[in-house]
């Protein structure tokens, strides 16, 4: 059999699925199943408009918080700090003991060490000049 390496940055949707699917299906032997269910959440304005969000999900027992913005005009004010609580809470009642979070943002380091969150790792120069931090928390 000869095989083909194929690099490419518009891969076919298809492709990735089962790439996804095969790996999920290898992790459920191994490990189990993972039981992921997303976790999202919004903060509206009085104007039903999305001011802040977090988005993320849960999996084999720990939160993972993807995404987490705050428009401008409301950063500072505490909002960051209680998506997380409420992503926390939520991520406690599926019976999670963790929860991890990434960033390079120094301002939203700070804020999740803030938040108990501490530092587990960190990539120097991602991006360049910048450290990428990975901060974990038990919940």
């Amino acid at each position: 059999m000869t095989l083909r390496v194929e690099v490419t940055d518009s891969a076919d949707a298809d492709d990735v699925a089962r790439i996804g699917a095969e790996l999920a299906a290898f992790n459920n032997a191994d490990v189990g199943p993972s039981e992921k269910v997303a976790l999202t959440v919004l903060v509206r304005d009085d104007r039903g408009d999305l001011a802040a969000g977090l988005s993320g999900y849960t999996a084999w027992g720990w939160l993972y918080v993807q995404w987490l913005w705050v428009s401008e005009g409301l950063r500072g004010q505490g909002i960051a700090a209680r998506m997380l609580d409420e992503a926390e809470a939520a991520a406690r009642a599926r019976g999670c003991h963790g929860a991890w979070i990434d960033t390079f943002s120094p301002t939203a380091l700070r804020s999740y060490q803030r938040q108990g969150y501490a530092v587990f790792g960190e990539l120097p120069d991602f991006p360049a000049g910048r450290r990428r931090s990975f901060l974990k928390k038990a919940l």
